[in-house]
């Protein structure tokens, strides 16, 4: 079975964290810093203005757990490259799907992220997110840090990793206290490959997907 990210975890990768925070505050030469301003100004743009609207969603009165949800995928999966984030979660392992079995797998990873991380909006409590700044990553990769501010997720820091994909940035990784959401599914999904091969996950992914959804 694929198990969960538990709250343990992210204890642990805590000084991770840290140590990123700390990497982002160096302060380049002046040249690269212009030619990292230029990159970064529009990844930047994308992460506020997605943020703003789930906050927004999150923070409206009278909405359902499954309304909010609704108007969250929507705004997420239109700023998320599934094909590529579905790529890199399986990293080696890509290439042993044939081109049916990727079909699928792409659909049923999003569906799958879904259910991960939307079962949460139930205990959301109304909070705002800064973003503390940006940096240039390898491929012309950008990393947009940003923090919690309010409630009981107070100072965790949310980091999106941002790739200029067609006609503008996506989210391919969200690191939470120093936590990879792509390296942690990439252990999780690779494990099971090892031990029943890619149909083998295709059908432990379909069958968390079906499950009924739990109650908030």
């Amino acid at each position: 079975m694929i198990s969960r990210m538990h709250g343990g975890e992210l204890r642990r990768f805590l000084q991770w964290g840290v140590f990123i925070s700390l990497i982002a505050c160096l302060v380049p030469p002046a040249g690269l810093a212009q030619d990292a301003d230029a990159l970064t100004t529009r990844p930047v743009e994308v992460v506020e203005k997605t943020v703003g609207e789930v906050i927004d969603v999150l923070g409206t009165p009278g909405l359902t757990d499954a309304e909010r949800r609704v108007r969250i995928e929507k705004i997420a999966f239109a700023v998320f490259d599934f094909t590529t984030l579905s790529k890199l979660v399986l990293a080696r392992n890509w290439k042993r799907l044939d081109k049916a079995q990727r079909q699928e797998f792409v659909p049923e990873f999003k569906k799958y992220l879904s259910r991960n991380y939307g079962s949460r909006l139930g205990s959301y409590e109304k909070a705002d997110v800064e973003v503390l700044g940006a940096r240039v990553e390898p491929r012309k990769d950008v990393t947009v840090f940003t923090q919690v501010d309010g409630s009981d997720f107070n100072g965790i820091a949310m980091n999106y990793r941002m790739r200029l994909g067609k006609g503008d940035w996506k989210v391919i990784d969200i690191v939470i206290e120093g936590v990879s959401m792509l390296a942690n599914f990439r252990a999780q999904f690779s494990e099971v490959i090892s031990r029943e091969g890619p149909e083998g996950l295709l059908e432990a992914m379909r069958k968390r997907n079906s499950e009924p959804e739990e109650e908030s």
